[in-house]
């Protein structure tokens, strides 16, 4: 081959094709998105198309599932349901101060009716210093105690969820008064033989579940 062959076949090579400018950005958006779908199988635990969320879906549905309805256990002594005037604190130790039930604020200027809260027996109804006493074994070693309240019942009585057991005393020495300075009936809990907060057996303690958001 001589030398003016060459420029010739420089000429005639084909230079390499570049790809299209829209073909090369539709391939960027095909990585972009494969790689998304991968972050989202693994999203952490609770947010949408993460198995845990997935796991809260209804078969079938798209609603998350709910906490179940709270029923308490037992019902409330006085009714509706009174306002606390004072909580249950436990002393650090038995012999030490607290207080050792609730005290529930009472309606004025009619008798108040003091109900079991739960199914039980008598098993006290008298005076202790210088006010009446009802306490209702309810099985379990649970034992409920009202204070002051007048009572018919007696000891070895039955009663039931519901049944009116007592009528808070009235203000006077040893009444309500004396005791939160204004119509009040304390309840006392105690699971076997150690007092125990008797709001856990009405209200719904349980934490707080936070649902993952839909849609």
């Amino acid at each position: 081959m001589d030398a003016t062959a060459a420029p010739q076949l420089r000429r005639t090579r084909r230079r390499p094709r570049v790809p299209h400018p829209v073909i090369v950005l539709a391939m960027v958006l095909a990585l972009m998105s494969s790689s998304g779908s991968a972050v989202a199988s693994q999203a952490a635990p609770g947010t949408p198309g993460s198995s845990a969320h997935r796991q809260q879906v209804l078969p079938g549905g798209d609603l998350p599932l709910s906490p179940a309805a709270f029923v308490p256990e037992w019902s409330w002594p006085l009714l509706p349901a009174p306002a606390v005037l004072r909580p249950f604190e436990k002393p650090p130790r038995t012999w030490q101060r607290g207080h050792r039930g609730v005290d529930l604020s009472a309606a004025t200027g009619q008798p108040v009716s003091v109900a079991s809260p739960a199914d039980g027996v008598v098993s006290f109804a008298g005076t202790v210093v210088d006010r009446g006493v009802l306490s209702i074994d309810h099985g379990g070693g649970r034992v409920s105690s009202f204070e002051p309240v007048t009572t018919d019942r007696v000891e070895g009585d039955r009663v039931s969820r519901g049944d009116a057991v007592a009528t808070l005393q009235e203000p006077g020495a040893g009444g309500p008064a004396a005791h939160c300075g204004l119509p009040c009936l304390h309840w006392g809990v105690r699971e076997h033989g150690e007092y125990v907060d008797p709001l856990s057996f009405v209200t719904d303690r349980r934490p707080s579940v936070l649902l993952p958001l839909t849609g």
